[in-house]
């Protein structure tokens, strides 16, 4: 029977990601738990730097005292599977101090780094920002501040997960609206975090539903101090008639709006577009022609969930979605704005973007960055695992960089936009075909089946040994079977020409 290592990021996503860890406090030298949580958030080589003292022993004790309500995290086989290192050598602790600099400019402000709180239910209070920056987030888009009085439903959330999983959600549905408080108080607290984090960005996000409106909370937050305001063109579930999404999909009413806060203060104005439309980049260039510093986007998409358990006195409603699922749809319409403001290009313009939507390691925040953003904004990875999860996505965007020989954020901005082409402008003359691993394929036959039933027929299988076989006169490589495979044993061969594969009749058993 084949000996296979446990997959570490498996394992990690199996962690409880526990307060206070158990796991850690058995341990006598160091912290196991603190070495999983960067597995899970796409750090596996970061993990050693937290449990490099540790002994067979230290994490033997760890593991029995997971508290894991099926079976213990294989704490000590987890570990002991990755190797050092290979871009930070000595995986010490104190290689940060020659780690390049996050720091990046946005619409004009010095970030210490572009990874802010957005706008939700994750910024409602000084506490909860002070402990976010406290935890090293660069900046926070505080829960939008409007006039109108603002009265929650409960239950007000609601998720979507696999069959019999819990807490680990891909989707979550809200049905929160905006700041509770009086619109002094919100202003007091964004003028006492300025005052006490001098160097973190205090942005306020406001909605008004008249021009005065807008106009006199732009300025109630340029006189509290703040760096700039973002303008709440989006919120899908608003109870008020001409706010939120509904302003958010007219390209007349952003326009006059961002217009009249424009001209009513003089820190940036950023303007926040809803995903609730056909074509973002309408309202977006409506938002510009009217002076708009910066874009951020997206809001929530509407949708529906029916839970029993998401219901309020009975009833269901319409309202956002947010986390890791949406994040494809989001980098969609950032990459349509960017496109909009030739990010990439040395046509550039001067207007910035934020993009939100589905971020929970550094990688997807790498992404949204490649994509044009100078800034990325967080919620539900927040609201899922608390503010700690920043410093994650610190080392590990310091970390590619390192590996990538950047010295300066800047120069990933926008480095992928140009790679994308229209549909008919892509190279349809070649083909790559799927490699399958001997070693690495278990022969479930996942390959097979999705080949068979939802593919070309292009894999056959072999019941007596359990190893696929590829047809390559059938195979389109449209690489299904890679995707499906569980044991990641199927990777790609080189691009070769189509024309030349036919006249080779090329048939073979691409297995190594």
């Amino acid at each position: 029977m084949k000996s296979h290592k446990v997959n570490v990021y498996e394992e990690a996503s199996r962690c409880l990601l526990c307060q206070d860890a158990p796991c850690t406090k058995a341990c006598q030298t160091g912290d196991p738990a603190r070495a999983i949580r960067a597995i899970r958030f796409d750090n596996h080589k970061l993990a050693l730097r937290w449990t490099r003292a540790c002994t067979d022993a230290d994490l033997e004790r760890a593991e029995q005292a997971c508290i894991h309500y099926n079976w213990p995290i294989r704490i000590s086989e987890m570990l002991r599977a990755i190797h050092d290192d290979d871009v930070l050598p000595g995986n010490s602790l104190d290689w940060q101090k020659d780690a390049p600099s996050l720091a990046i400019d946005f619409c004009g402000i010095r970030c210490e780094n572009p990874f802010f709180l957005a706008s939700s239910a994750v910024c409602t209070s000084y506490e909860m920002v002070a402990r976010a920056f406290d935890a090293g987030w660069g900046g926070v888009f505080y829960k939008t501040i409007t006039m109108q009085e603002i009265r929650e439903v409960s239950p007000r959330f609601d998720a979507m997960h696999d069959n019999g999983t819990h807490g680990d959600f891909y989707g979550f549905r809200n049905m929160e609206q905006l700041s509770e408080l009086p619109v002094d108080e919100d202003f007091d607290i964004l003028r006492r975090l300025k005052q006490h984090y001098p160097t973190k960005i205090v942005v306020a996000s406001i909605m008004g539903q008249t021009d005065e409106e807008w106009m006199l909370l732009a300025r109630k937050a340029e006189a509290a101090g703040c760096d700039a305001v973002e303008l709440n063109f989006s919120c899908p579930q608003m109870k008020y008639e001409g706010m939120g999404s509904d302003v958010g999909q007219s390209a007349e009413l952003v326009r006059r709006y961002t217009a009249c806060v424009k001209r009513s203060i003089g820190i940036p104005v950023i303007a926040k577009m809803t995903p609730n439309i056909t074509h973002i980049t309408e309202p977006a260039s409506a938002c510009v022609e009217a002076g708009a510093d910066g874009l951020s986007a997206i809001n929530t998409i509407k949708s529906v969930t029916m839970d029993a358990g998401s219901e309020v006195s009975g009833h269901l409603t319409v309202s956002g979605y947010s986390g890791r699922a949406v994040r494809p749809i989001a980098m969609r319409y950032v990459l349509e704005m960017a496109q909009m403001l030739h990010i990439g290009s040395a046509s550039a313009g001067r207007v910035a973007l934020s993009g939100i939507g589905g971020i929970e390691t550094w990688r997807d925040a790498l992404e949204f960055v490649q994509l044009g953003c100078s800034n990325v904004q967080v919620c539900t990875a927040v609201m899922q695992y608390g503010y700690r999860i920043v410093e994650d996505m610190i080392l590990g965007m310091q970390r590619y960089m390192v590996k990538r020989g950047v010295t300066d954020l800047r120069q990933l901005v926008g480095e992928r936009v140009q790679k994308f082409l229209s549909p008919d402008s892509l190279d349809r003359d070649t083909i790559i075909f799927p490699r399958f691993d001997r070693e690495l394929c278990v022969g479930c036959g996942r390959c097979v089946l999705s080949c068979s039933d939802g593919g070309h027929q292009a894999l056959q299988f072999d019941a007596a040994t359990r190893t696929p076989r590829l047809v390559g006169s059938r195979c389109v490589g449209c690489h299904l079977c890679r995707l499906v495979c569980p044991a990641g044993a199927i990777g790609l061969t080189r691009r070769v020409p189509k024309k030349a594969c036919a006249d080779s009749s090329q048939s073979a058993d691409v297995l190594h």
